[in-house]
C-alpha cells in the first residue's frame, strides 16, 4: 500500500464538495407535477397510509434502506476520546462504506453526550427515521449498556460495530486458522490481550463457537485477569480465569491463539515461541500491531499471522462484516441482529475464503494467484461475492431464528437481486 500523507488526506476530504457523503433524490422533481407528488399535496397520501398502518413506512419511505451511524467520539480507533466533531470524518467514512459495499444509505449522527442514559434516550428518539442503527466508537464500559439497552428496547437491528462487527470477522479468522493448523476449534486455548468492548465481544462469540469459557484467558494493562484480583468490573469477571497467571507471557505458554486488541509492541517473538504448534496470532492493534509483521514472521516458521492493516496479508477489517450484516437484516426487516445471525456471517466469511478466488479480485489487488492458506485466512474487502454470500447467510439466519418480519420466499431471486445491486 502506498503511504498516504496528511496533506493528501486533507485535500481528499476538502477539495470540491467537503466531506465524503451527500444526498440525492430518488424520484423525479423537474416539473410542477413532480413537485406536487413529492411534497404538497401528494405527500399527504403516503402520510395518511402510514398513519393507518405504520408498517407502510417501509413501502413509502427509505426507512428500510437507511442506517444511522451514531457516535459520541469517545473511543475513536487509534485516536481516543476526540469528541463528536473530530469523529465526524470517521463516521462519514463509515457511511460511505455502507453505500460503497452494500448500497445502503447511511447518515452519520455525532451526539455530544457521554451519559449513557441520555445517549440511549436520544438514539431511541431518532429510531423512527431509520431501518437500523450502527453504534460506533463509544468507549467502554458505557458502550455495553448503550448497546444492550438499544438492542432490547428497539424493534430495528442495532449493533455496536466495535464489539459485534469485530467479533464476527475475528471469528471467521479463528475458524479458518484452526482449520489450517489442523486443530479442533473447541479445544483451542486462547489468550486475549485487551479487555475492552471488542475483547469481551470476541470472547463471548468464541463461547458461541463452542470454545469453553475456561480455555479463554484475558489480559489487561495489569496482567492476567484472574479470579484472585479485586479490581475487576463485572465484564472482566465474566472471563476471569481460575488459573494463577501473572502476565501475558505466562498466559501464552502452550496457547494455540493470541488475539491482540490492545496496543503496539506488547507481544514478543520469545512469547510466540512458547505457544503451541502452528500458533494463530491475530495482532489487531492499529495502526501498529502488538508485534511488527516482520518480527512475528521471523519468530517461527509455523505461525499463522494476521493484523488489522491492509498492507500485510490477512487483514482483519470490519468492512467485511457490517455492510453485509445490515443488508441481510434490512432486507428481511429483522427486529434485531442476534447471535445466530452473527455466527452465520462468520461462517459465511470463513467458507468464502475457502473457495477459488475470482480474477476480478486478483486484478483489484495486483496478484497473480491467491488461495486459502496461511496468507489468506479471510476474504479480501473488494471481493464482489461478499454481498450475496454474507447478506444471504444473515437473512436466512434471521428467518430461521424468527426475527424476520418479511421472510424471503425465493432465495435464488434474492441472490440475483443482490448481484445486480452489487456496487463493486
Amino acid at each position: 500500500m502506498n503511504s498516504i500523507s496528511d496533506q493528501e488526506a486533507l485535500r481528499y476530504h476538502s477539495e470540491g464538495r467537503p466531506g465524503k457523503i451527500g444526498i440525492e433524490p430518488t424520484k423525479p422533481g423537474r416539473t410542477q407535477h413532480d413537485l406536487s407528488l413529492a411534497y404538497s399535496p401528494g405527500v399527504a397520501a403516503p402520510a395518511r397510509a402510514i398513519a393507518a398502518d405504520p408498517a407502510d413506512v417501509y413501502r413509502y419511505t427509505n426507512k428500510g434502506n437507511l442506517v444511522a451511524v451514531l457516535s459520541n467520539g469517545s473511543a475513536v480507533l487509534g485516536l481516543g476520546n476526540i469528541g463528536p466533531l473530530a469523529a465526524k470524518p470517521v463516521m462519514e467514512g463509515k457511511s460511505m462504506l455502507f453505500k460503497r459495499f452494500a448500497g445502503i444509505d447511511a447518515f452519520d449522527i455525532e451526539i455530544d453526550e457521554h451519559n449513557p442514559e441520555a445517549f440511549i434516550r436520544m438514539a431511541k428518539a431518532l429510531a423512527p427515521t431509520f431501518g437500523g442503527i450502527n453504534l460506533e466508537d463509544i468507549k467502554a464500559p458505557e458502550c455495553f449498556e448503550i448497546d444492550r439497552r438499544l438492542r432490547e428496547e428497539l424493534d430495528i437491528p442495532v449493533i455496536h460495530d466495535d464489539q459485534h462487527g469485530t467479533a464476527i470477522i475475528v471469528s471467521a479468522a479463528v475458524i479458518n486458522g484452526a482449520r489450517i493448523a489442523g486443530k479442533n476449534i473447541g479445544k483451542l486455548r486462547i489468550v486475549i490481550n485487551g479487555a475492552g468492548a471488542a475483547a469481551i465481544a470476541c470472547a463471548r462469540m468464541f463461547v458461541s463457537l463452542g470454545i469453553p469459557r475456561e480455555q479463554i484467558v484475558l489480559c489487561d494493562s495489569r496482567g492476567a485477569v484472574t479470579r484472585y484480583r479485586d479490581d475487576l468490573n463485572p465484564l472482566k469477571r465474566e472471563f476471569a480465569t481460575s488459573r494463577r497467571l501473572a502476565d501475558l507471557g505466562e498466559a501464552l505458554h502452550g496457547a494455540d491463539l493470541f488475539l491482540g486488541l490492545s496496543k503496539a509492541d506488547v507481544l514478543t517473538a520469545e512469547m510466540i515461541r512458547t505457544m503451541a504448534d502452528h500458533p494463530i496470532v491475530l495482532a489487531l492493534a492499529n495502526p501498529d500491531p502488538e508485534i511488527a509483521y516482520d518480527t512475528a514472521m521471523r519468530s517461527r516458521p509455523d505461525i499463522i499471522f494476521a493484523t488489522g492493516r491492509s498492507d500485510y496479508p490477512n487483514q482483519v477489517n470490519n468492512v467485511l462484516g457490517f455492510p453485509f450484516l445490515f443488508r441481510g437484516a434490512l432486507d428481511v426487516r429483522a427486529t434485531q441482529i442476534g447471535e445466530t445471525m452473527k455466527l452465520a456471517a462468520a461462517h459465511a466469511l470463513a467458507e468464502l475464503a475457502r473457495q477459488p478466488v475470482p480474477e476480478s479480485v486478483l486484478r483489484a489487488y495486483g496478484l497473480n494467484e491467491l488461495s486459502f492458506g496461511r496468507d489468506y485466512l479471510i476474504p479480501k474487502p473488494l471481493d464482489p461475492r461478499l454481498l450475496p454470500v454474507v447478506a444471504v447467510a444473515v437473512a436466512r439466519a434471521a428467518v430461521e431464528s424468527g426475527v424476520a418480519r418479511r421472510p424471503i420466499d425465493d432465495w435464488e431471486a434474492y441472490v440475483e437481486e443482490l448481484r445486480r445491486l452489487n456496487p463493486m
